[in-house]
C-alpha cells in the first residue's frame, strides 16, 4: 500500500519535510513500547503508536520504518519532527485510536506482517 493512501485511510496529518508520495508500506506495527515494535522486526513498514519522542523515530530507523504514525491526536514536537527529517522518515498524525487506525489499515488490505498461520 502506498503511504498516501495509508494517510487517506486514516485521514492523517504530515509533519515532515520527506517525500512520501511513492513510498510502499508493506506491513504495519502498533506498539507504544518500543521493546514490542523491535519484536516486530519488519523492514518497509509503518509504526503506528502513541509514543510522542524521539525515541520512536530512534526505534523506526534501527527496524527500516518508513513511517511512524502517531495515533489519538499527538502532536510531534519540533525536536521529533527534526530528527525524523534528518533520518528521512515521514511523521504524520491520526485522531483514531491505535485499535481503529490498526482496523481500518488491515481493512484497507494492510498486513500486520505476521509470519504464524492461523490455525
Amino acid at each position: 500500500m502506498k503511504l498516501d493512501r495509508v494517510m487517506e485511510v486514516l485521514e492523517a496529518k504530515v509533519y515532515t519535510s520527506v517525500p512520501y508520495n511513492e513510498i510502499d508500506i508493506i506491513a504495519a506495527c502498533g506498539a507504544d513500547l518500543m521493546s514490542d515494535a523491535l519484536a516486530f522486526g519488519a523492514n518497509k513498514g509503518l509504526l503506528l503508536t502513541g509514543l510522542n519522542n524521539p525515541q520512536c523515530i530512534r526505534t523506526a530507523e534501527m527496524m527500516d520504518i518508513h513511517c511512524v504514525m502517531l495515533v489519538r491526536g499527538k502532536e510531534p514536537d519540533t525536536t521529533l519532527v527534526d530528527l525524523a527529517n534528518e533520518k528521512e522518515i515521514v511523521v504524520m498524525k491520526t485522531d483514531y485510536s491505535m485499535y481503529t487506525s490498526c482496523g481500518r489499515l488491515y481493512e484497507a488490505g494492510l498486513s500486520g506482517g505476521d509470519t504464524m498461520s492461523a490455525g
